[in-house]
């Protein structure tokens, strides 16, 4: 007997500090699927830092650069791939990630985002201003974005990274029609 058809890709949304990347990597081993991170193939690739890509060309140049990124990855297949944040600004990225695999978004309130961001200083976003307003800010510019997007939600509040994890191989293991 066959196991479980999992979609061909699985994509990750979700705020900064979501746990996007940790939950992906995992995800993509408890499937057997190739983990990519945009922000990172963006960075390989640039041989700079998303902080630098952003000083250099500012948000407009690395949300072409991350559009370019996106565009190829969700080309391959049996992939789980983990988003920048602000990925699902871009049309083009929203249609894509929607017609190229499953989109799972990870929700995270704005406290345990501030939590986990506290100490980071590679978000070039964050780094102009109060976090939490900032913070603020982008959540009511993309929280509609995420929702609309989405295929499933893990409320990622209180949830270890293995929990959401099972939590998503179990809902596409229930969902019909995913192949």
């Amino acid at each position: 007997m066959a196991g479980p058809v999992h979609p061909s890709n699985v994509f990750l949304i979700g705020p900064m500090g979501a746990g996007k990347t940790t939950v992906g990597s995992l995800l993509a081993k408890a499937m057997g699927r190739e983990f990519f991170d945009s922000d990172a193939v963006l960075q390989e690739r640039t041989g700079v830092t998303v902080s630098e890509i952003f000083e250099r060309e500012g948000e407009q140049g690395f949300r072409r650069r991350e559009r370019e990124v996106i565009a190829e990855l969700v080309q391959q297949k049996n992939i789980v791939l983990a988003t920048g944040g602000g990925a699902v600004l871009d049309a083009d990225n929203r249609r894509l990630l929607a017609s190229r695999g499953t989109v799972i978004y990870l929700r995270v309130p704005l406290d345990a985002q501030l939590r986990h961001l506290r100490a980071d200083r590679t978000r070039p976003l964050l780094q102009d201003g109060d976090p939490e307003e900032i913070l603020k800010r982008l959540s009511s510019e993309r929280e509609p974005l995420y929702r609309e997007l989405c295929d499933y939600q893990v409320n990622m509040d209180g949830l270890t990274v293995r929990t959401a994890c099972e939590n998503i191989v179990e809902w596409l293991d229930q969902t019909p029609g995913l192949s």
